[in-house]
């Protein structure tokens, strides 16, 4: 069959996903000071994306190399498990950013790290789960109506993944609203105790919540459209707006390992150490805030 030129973007697309977030585990399990329940969430992040990647690049492999219903169903279950898990890993994130101002005194503790382990396992057992739903049969192979625009996936099975997202979009944005609230609080009793709010933490307190309206942008941005369109989508539009809306979609994995993981230090620093050694071994790791990560 010729090359569909959205399916060769998709597959570059996934290249590009696998090889950043591939870099970003292997610095992680390499350096022994990235095993904080920060960067343990980082990891679970740039896994998910990694394999969402592996399987864009799998789902272009499988769909002209070997043309099968069979594996068309496990390679979007893989997929739809994998982006489950990314969107899954980052709520956490977000948790864990929330938890980490609300309980600053309590956060560094053995508790915190259960509750960390507790939601990741959770996360990706309901991502297995949900994309091991079209593979178990809940999908169209043998009722052509009842496809979606996401075939082989069922109407039913996009609406709850589409009201999935939904739900997840909101509970972030209500932490992140609830996350500006604290940092301004806390800039306004800095202020109090200084008697005036200097240009500094004026600073400080807009470029945290800068970046906090572009990491939920950037997120929003790229699966709305999608999440949108597989609910108000029919089978019979033309393919175009699928893959004109699940393109962008994937960009978000190609940008997470940007936001999460190469903009911090200690995985800038380790990065050094891994390829060329010029960090110096006696400077210590000193792992942030998760709210700065």
């Amino acid at each position: 069959a010729a090359l569909n030129p959205w399916d060769v973007m998709l597959c570059v697309s996934g290249t590009a996903i696998a090889c950043e977030n591939a870099l970003v585990v292997a610095i992680i399990c390499y350096s022994p000071a990235l095993r904080t329940p920060m960067f343990v969430l980082v990891g679970s992040l740039a896994t998910a994306d990694l394999l969402a990647g592996l399987g864009l690049i799998l789902n272009f492999v499988f769909q002209y190399v070997i043309r099968s219903e069979t594996v068309s169903l496990l390679t979007v279950g893989f997929l739809v498990a994998s982006f489950a898990a990314s969107v899954s890993s980052l709520l956490a994130i977000t948790v864990d950013r929330y938890l980490s101002l609300y309980n600053a005194l309590t956060y560094y503790s053995e508790r915190t790290v259960l509750c960390i382990h507790t939601m990741l396992a959770g996360a990706w057992g309901v991502s297995l789960c949900l994309g091991l739903l079209p593979v178990l049969g809940w999908n169209c192979l043998h009722d052509r109506a009842a496809c979606s625009v996401v075939r082989p996936l069922t109407k039913s099975n996009v609406t709850l993944l589409s009201a999935s997202f939904f739900l997840v979009f909101l509970i972030m944005l209500h932490l992140y609203i609830e996350i500006c609230k604290i940092v301004c609080r806390h800039a306004h009793q800095i202020a109090l105790q200084q008697h005036f709010l200097t240009a500094s933490h004026y600073v400080a307190t807009k470029k945290g919540v800068s970046t906090l309206a572009i990491i939920l942008g950037t997120f929003g941005a790229s699966w709305l459209p999608f999440a949108i369109y597989c609910v108000v989508g029919d089978p019979d539009y033309p393919s175009v707006y699928t893959y004109a809306t699940l393109l962008p979609a994937t960009y978000n994995s190609m940008i997470n390992p940007i936001i999460y993981a190469y903009r911090n230090q200690e995985i800038q620093r380790s990065m050094w150490v891994l390829f060329c050694g010029c960090f110096q071994a006696k400077v210590p790791f000193r792992s942030r805030s998760p709210s700065t990560v």
